[in-house]
């Protein structure tokens, strides 16, 4: 009996030893999977700050020579820290406007905006590219559509701080024109076919335009709408309130007040 129960426990512990085994092995292949997916991802991101500074460069100058494909590059680490630039130029603008900042995110939209769109042109402009027979990948939109948000953060990032809407037009006009006219033209020397060309280009160039446009004009009202909804018209701005001062400090204070009056 004795020996009986000995072997129960040891086949109980043997059980035990191979459950844990089996979550270890399914936990440490969860984790290689995770590193694996992580590594996909590393050529996107693999590249030297002097290569997004020159790319940064270039996508403010319209390419010349569009008889043969032109280079975009396969990498998304510039484009992400564009939207991520984009997102801090909105919040600043939202600080150094009138508007009236309630208590809430701000941070959320300016991040499903800038993000939205970056996604979701590169998506459609992708799919349409597909229609046409344009020779881009996904990656390479996604990086020719990200790098193309620099003339908007240099337009918004002045305007912002010098509140002229002629100046606003101007650099609407230049910079922003640089920028649309380099996707433009890369996106034309990929694609075969005049009225592939029109429709594939006048459509990116329209959304791109009009997208600075918004952002200018319209984006600081429609996050103020958004606010009057979730938080209600009436609700007060948010201060900073000033904390309350102790009973023990109003004492010492009477205290110290009745010593001085009494000394004189």
């Amino acid at each position: 009996e004795f020996l009986g129960m000995k072997g129960l426990r040891g086949q109980l512990g043997r059980q035990v030893a191979d459950q844990m085994w089996q979550v270890g092995k399914r936990q440490a292949s969860r984790a290689f999977s995770l590193y694996a997916n992580i590594d996909i991802l590393r050529p996107y991101f693999d590249v030297e700050p002097v290569q997004v500074r020159a790319r940064l460069l270039e996508s403010m100058i319209p390419v010349k020579m569009i008889n043969f494909p032109q280079k975009i590059a396969g990498e998304l680490y510039g484009p992400l820290m564009l939207v991520f630039t984009l997102v801090a130029i909105l919040l600043h603008g939202m600080k150094t406007s009138d508007t009236i900042i309630r208590e809430g995110t701000l941070m959320g939209t300016a991040i499903g905006t800038c993000f939205g769109y970056w996604l979701g042109v590169s998506s459609f402009m992708y799919f349409l590219a597909y229609l046409c027979n344009a020779q881009i990948t996904m990656v390479q939109m996604l990086s020719l559509l990200g790098y193309g948000l620099f003339g908007h953060c240099i337009t918004l990032f002045v305007t912002y701080n010098i509140h002229f809407h002629s100046l606003f037009y101007i650099f609407w006009l230049v910079i922003g024109g640089l920028s649309t006219l380099r996707m433009v033209a890369v996106l034309v020397s990929r694609t075969v076919g005049h009225t592939q060309r029109l429709i594939l280009c006048g459509t990116l160039a329209a959304l791109h335009m009009l997208f600075l446009l918004y952002l200018h004009f319209a984006y600081h009202k429609v996050v103020e709408g958004i606010l009057d909804t979730l938080e209600g018209p009436n609700m007060p701005p948010f201060q900073r309130v000033a904390r309350d001062i102790p009973v023990v400090s109003n004492a010492v204070l009477n205290t110290t007040a009745k010593a001085i009056a009494l000394t004189l």
